[in-house]
């Protein structure tokens, strides 16, 4: 038999030697599996070591996980084909004549990349490559213009078809295509946080977003011309989107549609050749690599402390701080926030998830007004996809600002990075509390899909 610890103390040393080793730069993926694997040998007997296969075998068997290859593979082949670059061009040349236009054109350009990629690296280090020279020599303040790019990226996180919240599902248990379609309004509304906030600053302020040279502005003739050249990544979208969300096509499906469409919008931009294809599929098999081994690892991790008696301690220590069901909410939500400041977002999905979600619903839907538990496991969802968005942005190891620093000017410093980061944070933090204010804003939507 293995040593008797108890749950105090094994909740300590678990978490605590984690977060020692992830500080030290040991990978997510090993970290989290090594360490299992040493507490397994010293809790347990030869049997406790079932644990391992038993945790791992039923997500190498999930169907639903076939998606994020497929979904990171359709964005490698768009980004490849150089479909990015042309579509700031694009809302780049119609909106630069407006005060902080391109600042603008930035995000709405991430939007569209979100509904395209789904992986934050990608647009994030695209656009930084792309909006942020041609923003810095238009005499943009670097503040506006980082935090923009930064703040677009992030939203790949949350709308569909998001990596992050195909992974959840599969943890929670839940419907991928329920929370596609619920992260759907959240994502647009964040959007439009930065947009507003970018209009308001720029109009107040135009020296912070100067509009383009006159000379540089094209007619509606020519801006109609413009649009035709992104008509085919926009009808990719368009199908990939209407397959999911009428239900013709399940997320796998519509993955695979976006995968072959990707090919086709690659050929029609002249790009569909041997190292193309060949740099996508190493590209997606890296991604996909990554992110199921992190999964694997943390599966473990909270399976030995679910087993251990830690699901029951956490309960307990929840309902010892007297909190009423908002309050733990509250709890969780900015449990979520300080672990984004230092962890990865597939960990925290990973050691969180499996042990907030059965609390939430143990609440009980009308502890928060809800007529059902479906309706509110989706919320929640929902509410973890628009906090993760807040841990790329979080100083001082979110990924998005170091992202950006790969691929920013020099002689900007990394203070000035976290610094235009901060207002982007902020109304995040403002999306979220919406979100969480009006439910409706998540539900609307999958209840006129599904009925």
């Amino acid at each position: 038999m293995g040593l008797e610890i108890d749950i105090q103390t094994l909740t300590f040393l678990m978490f605590g030697s984690l977060l020692v080793l992830l500080m030290a730069g040991l990978p997510l993926a090993f970290v989290t599996g090594g360490l299992a694997c040493v507490f397994l040998f010293l809790l347990g007997d030869a049997q406790m070591l079932n644990i391992v296969p038993s945790r791992i075998f039923p997500l190498m068997t999930d169907y639903q996980l076939s998606a994020i290859p497929l979904f990171i593979f359709m964005a490698s082949m768009l980004e490849r084909a150089g479909i990015i670059g042309d579509m700031f061009d694009v809302i780049y040349k119609i909106l630069g004549g407006l005060r902080g236009g391109l600042a603008v054109a930035t995000i709405i350009a991430s939007t569209i990349l979100a509904a395209m990629v789904g992986v934050i690296g990608a647009a994030v280090v695209t656009m930084g490559i792309i909006a942020l020279p041609s923003m810095l020599k238009r005499h943009y303040d670097p503040k506006i213009a980082m935090g923009s790019i930064m703040a677009g990226g992030t939203l790949g996180i949350l709308i569909p078809p998001s990596i992050l919240a195909i992974i959840y599902a599969v943890v929670a248990e839940q419907s991928v295509g329920e929370l596609f379609i619920g992260a759907v309004f959240p994502g647009l509304l964040l959007s439009g946080l930065y947009v507003l906030y970018v209009v308001m600053r720029c109009t107040i302020n135009p020296r912070l977003g100067p509009p383009i040279p006159v000379e540089e502005r094209i007619s509606f003739v020519e801006k109609l011309r413009l649009l035709r050249k992104m008509s085919a990544p926009l009808i990719l979208i368009f199908v990939v989107f209407s397959a999911l969300f009428s239900g013709a096509a399940t997320p796998v499906e519509a993955a695979g549609i976006g995968s072959f469409g990707a090919f086709i919008v690659a050929a029609l931009h002249g790009m569909l050749d041997w190292p193309t294809i060949r740099e996508a599929a190493i590209g997606t098999l890296k991604a996909s690599a990554m992110v199921i081994w992190i999964m694997f690892g943390a599966t473990i991790f909270v399976g030995l402390y679910v087993v251990e008696g830690g699901q029951q301690f956490v309960t307990d220590a929840l309902d010892a701080t007297g909190l009423g069901p908002w309050g733990v909410l509250i709890l969780m939500q900015i449990i979520l926030i300080i672990l984004g400041m230092f962890l990865d977002w597939v960990g925290i999905l990973l050691l969180c998830v499996p042990i907030f979600v059965p609390i939430i619903r143990g609440l009980g839907a009308a502890a928060f007004g809800f007529d059902n538990l479906d309706d509110l496991v989706l919320w929640f969802g929902v509410l973890y996809l628009v906090n993760m968005q807040m841990s790329f942005l979080s100083p001082p190891f979110g990924y998005a600002l170091f992202y950006l620093r790969g691929v920013a000017p020099p002689e900007i410093p990394m203070a000035d990075i976290f610094r235009a980061a901060l207002p982007f944070l902020g109304l995040q933090l403002v999306g979220l509390v919406i979100t969480m204010l009006w439910p409706e804003i998540v539900l609307w939507l999958p209840r006129l899909v599904y009925g």
